[in-house]
């Protein structure tokens, strides 16, 4: 069997994977900026509420976001390489690709809201995360009608 046999045997099994991923990816991308409007608005009315709030934000980014959006990536790359699958001359695989830029750059500026937390020099208020907590909804509407509907 050559490469392009086993990118067609492994298909199914990196389309289920990247799916998963990317279900876990968007959870943890709609739940952090959650986390930091009640970090912001709640945080110091409760007593030793900002370390719970730290742990939490860390946590998911390490332990979820972070590995989901890495498997989503190469999962998806294993896809979108695979012959036959996707066809490039197409406007959908490259408005699909600039969405998952989007979401990756999205991902990263929230990484960096936890560190300007972690070092107390966050100066985004509540309202601001609420707004910002709809951008990975865009990125997502683009990614799922560029993939149904091909065009």
């Amino acid at each position: 069997m050559n490469l392009t046999d086993w990118m067609y045997v492994l298909y199914p099994y990196a389309k289920s994977l990247h799916i998963m991923a990317v279900l876990s990816w968007m959870a943890g991308l709609f739940y952090l900026p959650r986390l930091f409007v009640y970090h912001v608005e709640q945080a110091e009315k409760v007593q030793d509420a900002i370390p719970i709030f730290l742990t939490m934000e860390r946590k998911l980014m390490k332990v979820i976001m972070s590995p989901a959006m890495h498997t989503a990536w190469v999962a998806g790359l294993f896809i979108a390489f695979t012959p036959g699958f996707v066809d490039w001359s197409s406007i959908w695989p490259w408005t699909k690709a600039a969405s998952v830029i989007g979401m990756t750059w999205f991902h990263i500026w929230l990484k960096r809201r936890i560190n300007d937390f972690e070092k107390d020099r966050n100066t985004l208020t509540g309202r601001q995360f609420r707004m910002m907590n709809e951008v990975p909804t865009l990125f997502m509407v683009i990614i799922v009608v560029s993939v149904i509907f091909k065009f």
